[in-house]
């Protein structure tokens, strides 16, 4: 600790310590009482408080971002946050006072599934790259939506993701034929442009996915 305190006393900018000691914990975002941080920061030697947050966030925001690649402007505003904060733009308290929210907007972020009717963060990745970033849907146009991001994913799973699908080119090829089967039943706003760009975005995302799935497995 008192080594963390040193290197971090070098600078006002130096917050970014490259090795922590296992006694500087990170935070879970998940359980965090934001009103209790607030107290830590007032109690604690800040720059400590803010390494714990800020390494916490990284964390976080990896996890989401590879669960859903339409997340990556969260990850742009974190890195436009520290960037102001390295170059002076902002002070230590603001900097502080940013990432509380930008931990708060996380957690939100994460819940966000439930919060649009959607089973699972599959459901909402799916359902993301479907509307994001250029339609602009009705509530029932939602809806319809929603309803084929999950019928996608449970026609995929229990009938087109078998063991080792993405070796064997007749096997990529059904999954590819059931997204755009699937896909086809978009709302009629979707012009044959944008539905043949949501066809390959889903099919990387499927196929990304798999890896990631197979790395847990692992």
């Amino acid at each position: 600790m008192t080594k963390v305190e040193a290197l971090l006393d070098e600078s006002v900018k130096e917050f970014l310590i490259p090795d922590l000691p296992e006694d500087v914990r990170i935070y879970d975002l998940s359980e965090i009482d934001f009103d209790k941080l607030q107290e830590r920061f007032k109690k604690n030697r800040k720059r400590i408080e803010l390494e714990r947050l800020r390494k916490s966030i990284v964390k976080r925001l990896e996890e989401l971002v590879k669960a859903n690649r339409t997340r990556l402007d969260f990850k742009e505003k974190y890195e436009e946050m520290i960037a102001d904060y390295l170059s002076g733009a902002k002070s230590l308290e603001e900097i502080i006072k940013k990432l509380v929210d930008f931990s708060q907007a996380l957690q939100d972020e994460e819940r966000r599934y439930i919060r649009e009717e959607l089973s699972s963060e599959e459901e909402l990745a799916v359902f993301d790259l479907l509307t994001k970033p250029e339609m602009k849907l009705s509530r029932t146009e939602e809806k319809e939506v929603k309803k084929i991001a999950r019928q996608l994913l449970d026609t995929l799973k229990r009938e087109k993701l078998v063991l080792d699908w993405k070796k064997k080119q007749q096997t990529r090829a059904d999954v590819k034929v059931a997204i755009a089967k699937t896909l086809d039943t978009l709302p009629e706003i979707y012009s044959k442009e944008i539905y043949d760009k949501k066809c390959d975005l889903v099919y990387q995302y499927v196929y990304d996915l798999e890896v990631v799935c197979a790395q847990l497995s692992a």
